[in-house]
């Protein structure tokens, strides 16, 4: 009998301590470049229809850079992480942060 497991990362990808901050996501396999790694970020509404977004593990522990080697591709209301060039096995992935300005403070928590 064939079992499903819930798998949080795709193969290949594990959860490692980082030099850019606390922990970060890495691959253990060569990834080519433009390949869709899954789900990073969910957006999902509210009863009020108020939009927020969800991290999945996919993007729960990918690091920022302003050099990164990963982009956010919106598909519907989902965005994947996206390879920008090949990736080699030890590599960190990251991602430039850019869903919203921490300068900017939400009314909310003022």
């Amino acid at each position: 009998m064939t079992k499903n497991h819930y798998k949080p990362l795709p193969d290949g990808l594990f959860i490692e301590e980082s030099t850019i901050e606390g922990q970060g996501l890495f691959t253990e396999k060569f990834i080519h470049r433009n390949t869709d790694l899954g789900v990073c970020h969910i957006e999902m509404r509210t009863y009020d229809m108020d939009s927020i977004i969800i991290r999945t593990p996919l993007g729960g522990f990918i690091n920022h850079s302003s050099t990164p080697n990963c982009m956010r591709i919106q598909k519907d209301n989902a965005w994947h992480l996206v390879t920008m060039g090949n990736v080699l096995p030890g590599e960190e992935l990251t991602l430039t942060y850019s869903m919203y300005n921490p300068e900017i403070k939400d009314e909310k928590s003022q």
